[in-house]
Protein backbone atom coordinates (compact mmCIF):
# COMPACT_ATOMS: atom_id res chain seq x y z
CA UNK A 1 0.00 0.00 0.00
CA UNK A 2 1.19 3.51 -1.18
CA UNK A 3 -1.23 5.34 0.64
CA UNK A 4 -3.53 3.06 2.84
CA UNK A 5 -6.61 4.71 1.37
CA UNK A 6 -9.84 2.91 0.77
CA UNK A 7 -9.44 3.93 -2.76
CA UNK A 8 -6.34 2.11 -2.96
CA UNK A 9 -7.33 -0.76 -1.27
CA UNK A 10 -10.89 -1.42 -3.05
CA UNK A 11 -8.87 -0.93 -6.02
CA UNK A 12 -6.26 -3.49 -5.30
CA UNK A 13 -8.69 -6.39 -4.43
CA UNK A 14 -10.35 -5.74 -8.05
CA UNK A 15 -12.92 -3.74 -7.11
CA UNK A 16 -14.97 -1.95 -9.31
CA UNK A 17 -14.65 1.33 -7.65
CA UNK A 18 -16.76 4.85 -7.38
CA UNK A 19 -15.70 8.09 -6.83
CA UNK A 20 -17.96 11.69 -6.83
CA UNK A 21 -17.37 14.97 -5.89
CA UNK A 22 -18.39 17.97 -3.96
CA UNK A 23 -18.03 21.55 -5.01
CA UNK A 24 -17.17 23.32 -1.63
CA UNK A 25 -19.34 26.37 -1.56
CA UNK A 26 -18.61 30.11 -2.49
CA UNK A 27 -18.50 31.38 1.26
CA UNK A 28 -17.72 29.82 4.57
CA UNK A 29 -21.02 28.05 5.61
CA UNK A 30 -19.75 24.21 6.25
CA UNK A 31 -23.47 22.95 6.54
CA UNK A 32 -23.57 23.22 3.02
CA UNK A 33 -20.59 20.61 2.56
CA UNK A 34 -22.29 18.58 5.65
CA UNK A 35 -25.40 18.41 3.58
CA UNK A 36 -23.71 17.25 0.32
CA UNK A 37 -22.12 15.14 2.23
CA UNK A 38 -24.90 13.15 3.41
CA UNK A 39 -25.97 12.35 0.23
CA UNK A 40 -22.74 11.04 -0.52
CA UNK A 41 -21.99 9.21 2.30
CA UNK A 42 -22.14 5.23 1.28
CA UNK A 43 -22.22 5.37 -2.65
CA UNK A 44 -18.65 6.13 -2.66
CA UNK A 45 -15.24 4.88 -1.70
CA UNK A 46 -13.75 8.34 -1.85
CA UNK A 47 -15.17 11.52 -2.83
CA UNK A 48 -13.25 14.85 -4.57
CA UNK A 49 -13.66 17.64 -3.33
CA UNK A 50 -13.02 20.30 -6.22
CA UNK A 51 -10.43 23.38 -5.96
CA UNK A 52 -11.85 26.27 -6.99
CA UNK A 53 -13.04 24.99 -10.15
CA UNK A 54 -13.91 26.58 -13.00
CA UNK A 55 -11.38 29.28 -11.75
CA UNK A 56 -14.53 30.60 -9.44
CA UNK A 57 -13.40 31.34 -5.67
CA UNK A 58 -14.39 28.45 -2.95
CA UNK A 59 -14.09 27.43 0.23
CA UNK A 60 -10.50 25.56 0.10
CA UNK A 61 -10.81 22.11 -0.95
CA UNK A 62 -8.96 21.10 2.14
CA UNK A 63 -11.53 22.41 4.16
CA UNK A 64 -13.52 20.42 2.36
CA UNK A 65 -11.61 17.64 3.09
CA UNK A 66 -11.92 18.08 6.55
CA UNK A 67 -15.20 18.20 6.37
CA UNK A 68 -16.59 15.57 4.56
CA UNK A 69 -13.90 13.61 6.45
CA UNK A 70 -15.84 14.15 10.32
CA UNK A 71 -19.09 12.95 8.11
CA UNK A 72 -17.52 9.36 7.48
CA UNK A 73 -16.55 9.50 4.01
CA UNK A 74 -12.66 9.72 2.63
CA UNK A 75 -11.76 12.45 0.74
CA UNK A 76 -9.71 13.08 -2.51
CA UNK A 77 -8.11 16.22 -2.16
CA UNK A 78 -7.99 17.98 -5.73
CA UNK A 79 -4.88 20.82 -5.98
CA UNK A 80 -3.98 22.92 -8.89
CA UNK A 81 -1.03 24.41 -10.09
CA UNK A 82 -3.00 27.24 -11.31
CA UNK A 83 -3.19 29.29 -7.87
CA UNK A 84 0.35 28.38 -6.15
CA UNK A 85 4.11 28.55 -6.57
CA UNK A 86 5.96 25.13 -5.62
CA UNK A 87 6.36 25.68 -1.93
CA UNK A 88 2.54 26.50 -1.50
CA UNK A 89 2.03 23.29 -3.12
CA UNK A 90 4.64 21.30 -0.99
CA UNK A 91 3.42 23.13 2.32
CA UNK A 92 -0.41 22.01 1.40
CA UNK A 93 0.74 18.56 0.58
CA UNK A 94 2.06 18.25 3.76
CA UNK A 95 -1.08 19.54 5.78
CA UNK A 96 -3.36 17.46 3.63
CA UNK A 97 -1.37 14.20 4.99
CA UNK A 98 -1.10 15.50 8.56
CA UNK A 99 -4.94 15.68 8.41
CA UNK A 100 -5.39 12.15 7.11
CA UNK A 101 -6.12 12.91 3.49
CA UNK A 102 -4.75 9.96 1.55
CA UNK A 103 -5.70 10.46 -1.89
CA UNK A 104 -4.83 13.36 -4.26
CA UNK A 105 -5.79 14.29 -7.85
CA UNK A 106 -2.97 16.73 -9.14
CA UNK A 107 -4.09 19.43 -11.70
CA UNK A 108 -3.66 21.85 -14.27
CA UNK A 109 -6.95 24.21 -13.29
CA UNK A 110 -8.94 26.16 -15.18
CA UNK A 111 -7.28 29.36 -17.02
CA UNK A 112 -8.83 32.56 -14.83
CA UNK A 113 -9.91 34.37 -17.43
CA UNK A 114 -12.58 31.46 -17.09
CA UNK A 115 -13.55 32.87 -13.37
CA UNK A 116 -15.13 35.88 -11.64
CA UNK A 117 -11.83 36.88 -10.93
CA UNK A 118 -10.01 37.10 -14.68
CA UNK A 119 -7.46 39.73 -13.64
CA UNK A 120 -6.02 37.82 -10.97
CA UNK A 121 -2.63 36.52 -11.81
CA UNK A 122 -1.95 32.68 -12.36
CA UNK A 123 1.39 31.12 -11.19
CA UNK A 124 1.69 27.82 -13.09
CA UNK A 125 5.59 27.47 -11.60
CA UNK A 126 4.66 23.96 -12.14
CA UNK A 127 2.77 21.91 -14.31
CA UNK A 128 0.09 18.58 -13.13
CA UNK A 129 2.84 16.54 -14.29
CA UNK A 130 5.39 18.04 -12.22
CA UNK A 131 3.09 18.08 -9.62
CA UNK A 132 2.51 13.97 -9.55
CA UNK A 133 6.28 14.00 -9.28
CA UNK A 134 7.07 16.16 -6.74
CA UNK A 135 4.18 14.57 -4.82
CA UNK A 136 5.61 10.80 -6.04
CA UNK A 137 9.14 12.06 -4.64
CA UNK A 138 8.10 13.27 -1.25
CA UNK A 139 6.07 10.31 -0.46
CA UNK A 140 8.32 7.67 -1.94
CA UNK A 141 11.63 9.34 -1.01
CA UNK A 142 11.17 11.30 1.83
CA UNK A 143 12.96 13.96 0.57
CA UNK A 144 12.09 17.51 -1.00
CA UNK A 145 12.53 18.32 -4.48
CA UNK A 146 15.46 20.26 -3.19
CA UNK A 147 17.04 17.35 -2.01
CA UNK A 148 16.44 17.85 2.08
CA UNK A 149 15.13 15.17 3.86
CA UNK A 150 11.58 15.25 5.23
CA UNK A 151 10.81 15.22 8.60
CA UNK A 152 8.04 12.43 7.75
CA UNK A 153 7.15 12.05 4.55
CA UNK A 154 3.74 12.36 3.07
CA UNK A 155 1.17 9.19 1.77
CA UNK A 156 -0.93 9.63 -0.75
CA UNK A 157 -2.52 7.38 -3.36
CA UNK A 158 -1.67 9.92 -6.49
CA UNK A 159 -4.34 10.54 -9.49
CA UNK A 160 -4.48 12.99 -12.42
CA UNK A 161 -6.80 13.64 -14.85
CA UNK A 162 -7.34 13.02 -18.56
CA UNK A 163 -9.56 14.56 -21.41
CA UNK A 164 -9.66 11.46 -24.11
CA UNK A 165 -11.58 14.00 -26.33
CA UNK A 166 -9.45 16.92 -26.36
CA UNK A 167 -7.56 18.14 -29.29
CA UNK A 168 -5.71 16.98 -31.07
CA UNK A 169 -6.58 13.34 -30.14
CA UNK A 170 -3.27 12.16 -31.18
CA UNK A 171 -1.59 13.46 -28.20
CA UNK A 172 -4.23 11.99 -25.47
CA UNK A 173 -2.92 8.68 -24.87
CA UNK A 174 1.11 10.37 -25.17
CA UNK A 175 -0.70 12.58 -22.53
CA UNK A 176 -1.72 9.70 -20.37
CA UNK A 177 1.71 8.11 -20.32
CA UNK A 178 3.53 11.16 -19.56
CA UNK A 179 1.47 11.34 -16.50
CA UNK A 180 1.96 7.76 -15.79
CA UNK A 181 5.77 7.60 -16.09
CA UNK A 182 5.39 10.94 -13.56
CA UNK A 183 4.04 8.62 -11.00
CA UNK A 184 0.37 8.62 -11.24
CA UNK A 185 -1.23 5.17 -9.41
CA UNK A 186 -5.01 6.65 -11.16
CA UNK A 187 -6.38 8.52 -12.86
CA UNK A 188 -9.91 10.23 -13.38
CA UNK A 189 -11.79 10.75 -17.06
CA UNK A 190 -13.62 13.85 -17.93
CA UNK A 191 -17.05 12.95 -18.54
CA UNK A 192 -17.82 10.48 -21.16
CA UNK A 193 -20.78 10.82 -23.97
CA UNK A 194 -19.11 9.61 -27.14
CA UNK A 195 -18.93 5.86 -25.80
CA UNK A 196 -17.10 4.94 -29.64
CA UNK A 197 -14.17 7.79 -29.52
CA UNK A 198 -13.67 6.79 -25.94
CA UNK A 199 -12.98 2.80 -26.73
CA UNK A 200 -10.87 3.87 -29.47
CA UNK A 201 -8.81 6.14 -26.59
CA UNK A 202 -8.96 2.61 -23.97
CA UNK A 203 -7.96 0.50 -26.99
CA UNK A 204 -4.85 2.78 -27.65
CA UNK A 205 -3.60 3.09 -24.11
CA UNK A 206 -4.28 -0.42 -23.50
CA UNK A 207 -1.48 -0.82 -26.60
CA UNK A 208 0.82 1.22 -23.91
CA UNK A 209 -0.18 -1.03 -21.14
CA UNK A 210 -1.34 1.96 -19.21
CA UNK A 211 -4.54 0.42 -18.19
CA UNK A 212 -1.88 -1.63 -15.92
CA UNK A 213 0.11 0.83 -14.88
CA UNK A 214 -2.57 3.20 -13.80
CA UNK A 215 -5.89 2.63 -12.33
CA UNK A 216 -8.50 3.83 -15.21
CA UNK A 217 -11.85 5.77 -13.14
CA UNK A 218 -14.47 6.44 -16.06
CA UNK A 219 -15.94 9.84 -15.76
CA UNK A 220 -19.70 10.05 -16.22
CA UNK A 221 -22.12 13.06 -15.39
CA UNK A 222 -26.07 12.43 -15.96
CA UNK A 223 -27.44 14.79 -18.10
CA UNK A 224 -30.71 16.92 -16.53
CA UNK A 225 -32.07 17.65 -19.39
CA UNK A 226 -31.65 17.96 -23.69
CA UNK A 227 -30.71 22.08 -22.81
CA UNK A 228 -28.13 21.36 -20.40
CA UNK A 229 -26.22 18.78 -22.95
CA UNK A 230 -26.72 21.68 -25.62
CA UNK A 231 -24.65 23.92 -23.28
CA UNK A 232 -22.37 21.80 -22.31
CA UNK A 233 -21.67 20.81 -26.55
CA UNK A 234 -21.14 24.44 -26.85
CA UNK A 235 -19.52 26.05 -23.72
CA UNK A 236 -17.22 23.43 -22.21
CA UNK A 237 -14.23 22.90 -23.87
CA UNK A 238 -13.16 19.15 -24.37
CA UNK A 239 -16.85 18.15 -24.12
CA UNK A 240 -18.04 15.48 -27.02
CA UNK A 241 -21.47 15.10 -26.55
CA UNK A 242 -22.80 12.97 -30.17
CA UNK A 243 -26.22 14.04 -31.90
CA UNK A 244 -27.60 10.60 -30.92
CA UNK A 245 -27.42 11.80 -27.05
CA UNK A 246 -28.73 15.25 -27.16
CA UNK A 247 -31.93 13.57 -29.36
CA UNK A 248 -32.05 10.92 -27.10
CA UNK A 249 -32.60 12.97 -24.67
CA UNK A 250 -34.88 15.88 -26.47
CA UNK A 251 -37.34 13.31 -27.54
CA UNK A 252 -38.71 13.08 -24.19
CA UNK A 253 -41.05 15.80 -22.77
CA UNK A 254 -39.26 18.09 -20.67
CA UNK A 255 -40.43 16.80 -17.72
CA UNK A 256 -39.21 13.45 -18.03
CA UNK A 257 -35.67 14.33 -19.38
CA UNK A 258 -33.88 14.59 -16.20
CA UNK A 259 -35.35 10.68 -15.40
CA UNK A 260 -33.64 9.89 -18.99
CA UNK A 261 -30.56 11.32 -18.58
CA UNK A 262 -30.08 9.11 -15.13
CA UNK A 263 -31.34 5.87 -17.26
CA UNK A 264 -28.52 7.03 -19.89
CA UNK A 265 -25.87 7.73 -17.02
CA UNK A 266 -27.00 3.90 -15.73
CA UNK A 267 -26.53 2.38 -19.15
CA UNK A 268 -22.97 4.05 -19.67
CA UNK A 269 -21.94 2.82 -15.81
CA UNK A 270 -23.13 -1.14 -17.05
CA UNK A 271 -21.37 -0.55 -20.48
CA UNK A 272 -18.09 0.49 -18.74
CA UNK A 273 -18.29 -1.97 -16.12
CA UNK A 274 -17.95 -4.67 -18.71
CA UNK A 275 -14.75 -2.74 -20.55
CA UNK A 276 -11.26 -4.42 -20.34
CA UNK A 277 -8.54 -2.12 -18.55
CA UNK A 278 -11.30 0.24 -16.60
CA UNK A 279 -11.38 0.01 -13.16
CA UNK A 280 -14.12 1.92 -11.51
CA UNK A 281 -16.13 5.32 -12.43
CA UNK A 282 -15.68 8.59 -11.63
CA UNK A 283 -19.58 10.15 -10.93
CA UNK A 284 -19.87 13.91 -11.31
CA UNK A 285 -23.42 14.50 -10.31
CA UNK A 286 -23.05 18.19 -10.56
CA UNK A 287 -25.04 20.02 -7.61
CA UNK A 288 -27.14 16.95 -8.29
CA UNK A 289 -25.81 14.71 -5.54
CA UNK A 290 -29.05 13.92 -4.26
CA UNK A 291 -29.28 11.60 -7.44
CA UNK A 292 -26.21 9.64 -7.09
CA UNK A 293 -27.79 6.52 -4.70
CA UNK A 294 -30.46 6.36 -7.71
CA UNK A 295 -27.38 6.16 -10.34
CA UNK A 296 -24.86 4.06 -8.42
CA UNK A 297 -27.48 1.55 -7.06
CA UNK A 298 -29.01 1.54 -10.09
CA UNK A 299 -25.71 0.18 -11.81
CA UNK A 300 -25.68 -2.67 -9.51
CA UNK A 301 -22.65 -0.85 -7.54
CA UNK A 302 -24.27 -0.45 -4.31
CA UNK A 303 -23.89 -1.45 -1.09
CA UNK A 304 -19.50 -0.62 -1.68
CA UNK A 305 -17.25 -3.36 -0.71
CA UNK A 306 -15.32 -2.98 2.99
CA UNK A 307 -12.07 -3.73 2.17
CA UNK A 308 -9.33 -3.87 5.59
Amino acid sequence: MKSGSNLEKVLAAGHFSVTAECGPPRGADPDIVRKKAALVKGNVDACNVTDNQTSVVRMSSLAGCMLIKEQGIEPLIQMVVRDRNRIALQSDLLGASALGVRNLLCLSGDHQKFGDDPQAKNVFDIDSMQLIHLAKTMRDEGIFPSGDKLEGAPKFFIGCAVNPFADPFEIRVPRFKMKADAGADFVQTQCIYNMEKFKKYLELAKRENLHERVKILAGVTPLKSAGMAKFMRRMVAGIDIPDEVVDRIAAEPKEKQAAKGIEMCIEQIQELKEMEGIAGVHVMAIEWEEKLEEIIGGAGLLPRPLVQ
